[in-house]
């Protein structure tokens, strides 16, 4: 049975620059607000809402449909929906999966989503790649643009934010076979359920542990590796976090990151990080190996990354991963040390597969130190 009717109710968006859109209401019936961004992916809706990467944002779904596959309990990254709204041009209550369970609106209105659709999204879109990231207002009870710019206005930047605290577990959890020969030690600052499938996957045993867990209780484990994850925020907000990925890195045994983790291990390394103009979010996105020659298409979502210059300036780090499109950078490794990390995403649930050989050599590294 439906939680409630869709409502087709206006609703309106309003934009940190002034910028008004008008829409009609879709999900749960209300106001939310957050730093606006945008995914260039055309599958995979409840994956990308699931990534705790993207608590504390409104996201703007690019492609024209959004919803006509359903909604099932196994298509997600974790417990509960982290968007904190969403934008669409066509938000579909209905739709065509036998295996799906619910609609997306009833799904929406479950999660205490509020959405906006009917939205020229291409058209916002280009103002965002344009103008840059930005905070928003969505109200599907409120019209008054008025009183809605105020409120805008008391939402504070992701810039400085701290956030991995607000979705990371509250008790340890494992996956894998107790009786592995490998012990991997997971620092969780909003992981990817697949991350941690896909170290299992490999023969691991793996021990999921909170973001601000000591580094003490971390050794307690008697890991072979240690693994720090993605997540939400401004990285250089986590000085908690900083610290104990300096501590992970005196042991000396291998430690690999992904996206948050891939900048935390760069911070600890005293590389600076810095806000992205709009930040890169989608399952398209082009890299290339430089070690290997090779290309891979890959999936992401982050907007900041960590300083080429400090990087390259560094003798005791290396590049091993480039964008195509703005050549920032995707990937380091450590030279003294079995630690390397990568800003985008090899588990890829939905999205390509190029890049899911990093947690073989993840392994293989655990393997021969």
């Amino acid at each position: 049975m439906p939680t409630q009717e869709l409502n087709a109710a206006p609703a309106v968006l309003v934009l940190q620059d002034g910028q008004v859109f008008h829409g009609k209401s879709f999900g749960k019936i209300g106001t939310t607000s957050g730093e606006l961004c945008f995914n260039t992916g055309m599958t995979g809706y409840q994956e990308v809402f699931t990534d705790p990467s993207y608590y504390g944002q409104v996201l703007i779904m690019n492609t024209v449909h959004t919803g006509n596959y359903g909604v099932k309990p196994e298509d997600v990254e974790s417990d509960t929906v982290k968007i904190k709204g969403l934008i669409g041009r066509n938000l579909e209550e209905r739709y065509s999966r036998m295996m799906a369970s619910d609609s997306l609106h009833n799904y929406l209105v479950e999660q205490n989503v509020v959405a906006i659709e009917e939205i020229d999204t291409r058209a916002l879109v280009t103002h965002i790649r344009e103008k840059g990231a930005m905070n928003c207002i969505i109200s599907s009870e409120i019209t008054d643009v008025d009183v809605l710019k105020k409120m805008l206005s008391e939402v504070p930047s992701m810039d400085g934010l701290e956030l991995a605290s607000h979705v990371t577990t509250q008790e340890v959890y494992h996956m894998g076979d107790p009786a592995a020969s490998i012990r991997i030690a997971v620092l969780d600052f909003g992981v990817k359920r697949n991350i941690i499938q896909c170290m299992a996957d490999r023969g691991a045993y793996v021990r999921v542990h909170s973001a601000n867990t000591d580094f003490e209780e971390l050794m307690h484990f008697k890991p072979n590796g240690f693994f720090i994850s993605n997540g939400p925020g401004d990285p250089s907000a986590m000085g908690y976090a900083i610290e104990t990925v300096k501590k992970i890195l005196e042991t000396k045994l291998p430690v690999f990151g992904i996206c948050l983790g891939h900048q935390l291990l760069a911070l600890a390394n005293g590389i600076p990080t810095f806000k992205m103009h709009h930040g890169h979010r989608g399952l398209n996105h082009p890299v290339k190996n430089v070690m290997t020659g090779l290309c891979e298409i890959t999936t992401q979502n982050h907007g900041f990354a960590v300083d080429p210059d400090a990087v390259r300036k560094a003798a005791h780090l290396e590049v091993t991963h480039l964008n195509l499109n703005d050549d920032s950078i995707e990937g380091i490794r450590m030279k003294d040390r079995p630690a390397f990390s990568v800003q985008y995403h090899p588990e890829a649930t939905p999205g390509p597969h190029d890049s899911r050989y990093l947690f073989d050599e993840f392994i293989s590294l655990i393997h021969n130190n």
